[in-house]
């Protein structure tokens, strides 16, 4: 008789991209690349293309608990990632829902400011982001003006980040992904991983002419989809750099805008 084979499963919790580069259309694009059952909690709907986002409307926070709910009574992931949260309210129902019992591994991707300069997170939902959820991750993965705000100072060097990534660790007790790709005094896209135990610096070339919308949502979907197949964070991290620098070298163009290809090989 013929046994089907398993499926890992991972669960987005993030807003939605109208433009389908970003968001949970990125995530779930992301798991099915690596072989993985998608699933997700919506917290916010956003009109949004690669240029702009026009508008943000939140999701009730009680729905975004069902939504984690519903998964997790009959798909329960083997890790979860965050992307946008938007609210203090929505950030609160996903640490209340944790924060009881065994956890799977989360990987934050503390989603602020969008490529376009819109505000993804509420400034007051910043605080409850550091309080209540970053304790309970097991990664996260801010970006260069996201590491920023978490430290509360400029990250200008290799050095910086390097610094970053180990304050953020001992701040929030969770190992740091400190992206350094919008640091354009490095003539490479370079990362520092920072997990108690070893600092990496991750380096890959920097793809010219292509924009990076849906980076960031990439790759931290990659490394919880990574960390689902059973990988251990640093070489799921490592894996996970690998597939977003494939997916940006060999971008297609969707209309006039290039978007990432997640099922390159």
């Amino acid at each position: 008789m013929h046994r089907p084979k398993k499926n890992p499963i991972a669960l987005t919790i993030a807003g939605s991209d109208s433009g389908g580069g970003a968001g949970v259309q990125a995530d779930l694009k992301t798991f099915a690349a690596l072989g993985v059952h998608g699933t997700s909690a919506i917290t916010c709907i956003t009109a949004q293309n690669p240029k702009r986002v026009t508008g943000i409307q939140p999701i009730r926070a009680d729905m975004v608990r069902r939504q984690i709910e519903a998964v997790f009574a009959e798909l329960r992931p083997a890790a979860v990632k965050t992307g946008m949260l938007f609210s203090t309210e929505i950030i609160r129902v996903v640490a209340d829902f944790f924060e009881r019992g065994k956890r799977p591994p989360i990987v934050v991707d503390p989603v602020m400011v969008a490529t376009s300069g819109a505000v993804l997170l509420k400034p007051a939902a910043i605080q409850v982001l550091k309080e209540r959820l970053l304790p309970l991750a097991t990664l996260v993965t801010p970006n260069l003006d996201e590491a920023e705000i978490l430290v509360g100072r400029k990250l200008r060097t290799l050095d910086d980040l390097r610094d970053a990534a180990r304050e953020i660790h001992e701040r929030f007790g969770c190992a740091a992904l400190v992206k350094g790709g919008h640091l354009r005094t490095l003539d490479a896209a370079v990362d520092v991983f920072f997990d108690s135990r070893e600092l990496t610096v991750l380096r890959a070339r920097r793809v010219r002419g292509v924009s990076t919308h849906g980076t960031g949502c990439t790759y931290s979907a990659a490394i919880a989809a990574l960390l689902a197949l059973g990988h251990p964070l640093p070489h799921a991290v490592e894996l996970a750099k690998r597939h977003v620098t494939r997916a940006i070298s060999h971008s297609r163009k969707a209309g006039r805008h290039w978007v990432l290809n997640n099922f390159s090989r």
